[in-house]
């Protein structure tokens, strides 16, 4: 499948998440415009090297993963700049970039995420809960908001913790939607934890 791609500085959309955008440049207003259109998503993807003079070219600058990004809202300003909701779908890889529109597009493949075998669905459960655990510590402040909010799925909650854990840069969040499966990912995020954090435990 082909889709637009809308690649964003230090930002990683993981599946189930909400993701509130603001649209100003021409090239991604077309985008935005074509996607309300065709009722189809667009992909999001992070923009891994942020150098421009003697750069290499800007399609080469982007993850070759990313995820599908579900329009929810749109609202139109009256300058012609565009606030969007969207949440996150389906992971993809791209297979090859598409040059035939204003912006970026790019033929991809979804990538399911491997489900966890029933042997590990324990460790999974566990992870999880560790996980959870870890982010309200970091967080006590917002201890009740997380509590109130935090999904009761594996992978959704993994999902909310990539969004919230502090000091989780695009390197991590990027590392974290390319492990092969669940577990996979719930390790990354915990090897996030600050190493202080981990010894509390």
């Amino acid at each position: 499948m082909t889709v637009p791609l809308f690649p964003l500085p230090n930002l990683v959309l993981f599946p189930g998440v909400v993701l509130p955008l603001y649209v100003f440049e021409q090239r991604y207003r077309a985008l935005v415009a074509d996607t309300q259109a065709s009722g189809e998503p667009f992909g999001i993807v992070q923009i891994v090297d942020m150098s421009e003079e003697g750069s290499a070219p800007f399609h080469e600058r982007v993850s070759r993963v990313g995820t599908l990004a579900h329009l929810q809202q749109a609202e139109t300003h009256e300058d012609g700049t565009s606030t969007i909701v969207v949440v996150g779908g389906e992971r993809f890889t791209v297979q090859d970039f598409d040059f035939g529109h204003p912006y970026l597009s790019a033929e991809v493949r979804l990538w399911p995420l491997e489900s966890a075998p029933a042997d590990q669905q324990d460790i999974v459960q566990a992870s999880a809960r560790k996980l959870l655990s870890d982010l309200l510590r970091l967080r006590p402040t917002d201890a009740d908001l997380i509590r109130a909010n935090a999904p009761e799925d594996p992978m959704l909650l993994a999902s909310f913790a990539a969004n919230l854990l502090p000091g989780l840069g695009g390197q991590d969040r990027e590392a974290a939607l390319c492990a092969p499966g669940l577990l996979g990912r719930l390790d990354v995020l915990l090897g996030a934890v600050p190493r202080d954090m981990k010894l509390m435990n």
